[in-house]
């Protein structure tokens, strides 16, 4: 009979319906399933194997997923010693299996090690339990991860007493050497977990590890105990025996939907799978709780609304748009620009009369635009966090900018590709070229500089901070244009609000206007395809060859059409760019990723970047991964050129 693994055991806290809809192959599943690409995303196998040099000469238990009693006999040879170490450690009892990352064994002592890719700050007190006494938000599901393994443990080896740790990236821990991370690297085709190869053998070759542990063996023994329950009608215990069941006896355990977590349910079906017979877990749950029919998962419903938290409304039977009012909303109106609750309720309004016309304050608009001095920029940044640092000095998951996209417009209404940049090279620390890169490219004159949300200007705060700390001979010229162009961060010591701080187009669509067709999405990739598709100025220039119509290229050549059609419905350019992976197109890794702990944009770009860094490969495969990129980007600067161009010739003329 199946087990229960500490991975369906953590799928069970997400939502105890998932364990039904997992263990059937008939229902769709969105999530990452590619441990390769996640490990590249949040840089696992890095933290994993800097790790095991903390607990050197383990023993490896190497054997298949499915493959458990041979790991669990495995492991119980190497328990017999009096000390041992052990990766991935095999333990299973009545029907529960797990594995360690880590094991230390000296006498009848015990140490499990949960080793994550993740960072903290030793000296932050409030760091697991908040001032309320309750585990915070961020950190439950690994603490309660790691009890389950402690209780398994326990359980299948009572003459042993266990203590839980985690060990993790160190904020306040600096690299001694240089290169750190590129002392791990997985072989082409390799698989992150068994062929990771690595240049060192100690720590004491790298000075010391920018890792730490700690002990969380109190909060686990408080979990286990109920002091801290998950959910709470079921002690911890009675929480396995729930999942076990339900998971072993593929029933539906029929668990109370929840507005955020239905929202984000990777059990639903795209229209390509259901054409191949998948079946869709939110659909399921929705007919049987909320007695939905089939039509009433064609109507726009309140999981759709933009930064909506949903209150009560699940409990109400009140999820379609339909049956929505404007006291749901709570509207508070801002003035001058739209507030993020007249945004909402113009959503729902526009849905319930099935009005798909643009909603536009325009005067507050043109306004706006009037304001703006040619000729103008817009950059788009791809951007990557490590783990291991680059070079000397750093800190775990500090900001590494590896590419931008520059598009200049002119005031005749030329389109120009003015620049880019992309560093492509293993174990280089881009950070202060590219800044150079960004000077020579926005220094030739006083024009408007524009981005998309909150990155870039992030971004260029950390750069700062990094450049203030550094031997850079130029690092006052940069940091002083940096600056002119940027807005310091809140948690800046230092404030300053530059002449030329970008604008945020993001924050002029969020402000003035609203498209039906981006479904409440504010996200480039859903701006630009509901553009295309309400622009007649876009359609009729983009459905030409962009040679033909002034707009330059450093990537796409001349006879490049943006404007493509499968019937009436117009393609998203962004499913026209090159595959970085098989099987995964940009717009789909885009989304998966960014489900990930920490990754809130660019998944896509981040995980080829890692690829290029980590994985030994040929220069064609360089080259053919670097050109994905180069287009990648291009687009995202050229989307913010469309959507000017949209808001002028068509909403304020």
């Amino acid at each position: 009979m199946k087990p229960l693994t500490k991975s369906r055991f953590k799928l069970g806290l997400e939502c105890p319906n998932k364990l039904y809809f997992t263990s059937k192959k008939e229902y769709a599943n969105q999530s990452l399933d590619d441990n390769f690409l996640q490990a590249l995303a949040d840089g696992g196998f890095q933290v994993e194997a800097l790790a095991r040099l903390h607990y050197p000469k383990g023993i490896f238990i190497d054997t298949e997923n499915y493959e458990y009693d041979l790991a669990t006999n495995l492991t119980q040879e190497q328990l017999e010693k009096d000390a041992v170490s052990i990766y991935e450690a095999a333990f299973e009892h009545h029907g529960l299996f797990i594995r360690t990352d880590i094991l230390s064994k000296k006498e009848s002592h015990i140490k499990l090690i949960e080793v994550k890719a993740k960072s903290f700050d030793p000296n932050d007190e409030f760091l697991f339990i908040g001032k309320r006494g309750g585990i915070n938000s961020g950190w439950k599901s690994y603490l309660f991860d790691l009890a389950f393994q402690k209780y398994v443990a326990q359980k299948a080896y009572p003459q042993f007493t266990f203590e839980a740790h985690l060990l993790m990236a160190d904020k306040t821990k600096t690299a001694k050497v240089d290169g750190l991370n590129q002392l791990f690297r997985i072989p082409k085709d390799g698989n992150p977990r068994t062929d990771l190869s690595s240049n060192i053998d100690s720590l004491d070759e790298i000075g010391t590890s920018v890792l730490s542990e700690i002990n969380v063996d109190g909060i686990i023994n408080g979990i286990i105990a109920n002091e801290y329950p998950y959910f709470d009608n079921l002690s911890f215990e009675e929480t396995i025996t729930l999942f076990k069941t339900s998971y072993q006896n593929n029933d539906y355990l029929n668990w109370p939907t929840q507005f955020g977590a239905c929202r984000s349910c990777e059990f639903k079906t795209t229209p390509e799978q259901e054409k191949e017979g998948l079946k869709s877990g939110f659909k399921y749950c929705f007919e049987k709780q909320h007695s939905w029919k089939p039509s009433d998962f064609d109507k726009p419903n309140a999981f759709e609304i933009w930064n909506f938290r949903g209150k009560n409304l699940v409990e109400e039977n009140r999820l379609l748009m339909q049956d929505l009012t404007e006291e749901d909303i709570k509207v508070k109106p801002e003035a001058g620009r739209l507030s993020a609750s007249e945004r909402q309720w113009i959503q729902v309004e526009k849905a319930q009369q099935n009005d798909e016309s643009i909603f536009v304050l325009k005067d507050e608009l043109k306004e706006e635009i009037v304001k703006w001095k040619f000729p103008l920029h817009f950059i788009d940044f791809e951007t990557s966090t490590v783990a291991l640092p680059f070079t000397k000095g750093r800190r775990p998951y500090e900001q590494v900018a590896f590419q931008f996209s520059h598009h200049q417009l002119n005031e005749d209404g030329s389109i120009e590709h003015k620049s880019e940049y992309i560093n492509n090279t293993p174990g280089e620390f881009p950070n202060f070229e590219f800044a150079r890169a960004l000077k020579r490219a926005l220094s030739k004159d006083e024009g408007t500089i524009f981005r998309f949300a909150a990155h870039e200007n992030t971004i260029v705060n950390a750069i700062i901070s990094q450049l203030q700390s550094s031997y850079e001979t130029d690092a006052k010229e940069l940091i002083s244009f940096l600056k002119s162009i940027s807005t310091a961060t809140k948690d800046n010591v230092n404030q300053w609000n530059g002449e030329r701080s970008m604008i945020d187009l993001n924050k002029v669509v969020k402000g003035y206007y609203y498209n039906p067709l981006t479904k409440g999405s504010n996200s480039i990739k859903a701006i630009l395809p509901a553009s295309l598709h309400s622009s007649p100025y876009l359609l009729q220039k983009y459905s030409q060859p962009i040679g033909e119509i002034n707009v330059g290229s450093s990537n796409f050549g001349a006879n490049q059409i943006w404007i493509e059609k499968i019937g009436d419905e117009i393609i998203n350019p962004y499913v026209m760019l090159p595959s970085l992976f098989e099987g995964w197109s940009m717009l789909d890794l885009d989304d998966t990723i960014s489900e990930l702990d920490g990754i809130a944009d660019g998944g896509a770009a981040l995980t080829a970047y890692a690829k290029l860094q980590y994985v030994d490969m040929g220069q064609k495969e360089r080259d053919e991964i670097t050109s994905a990129l180069l287009k990648y980007c291009e687009l995202d600067t050229l989307a913010m050129v469309m959507v000017y161009e949209h808001f002028k010739y068509d909403l304020i003329n």
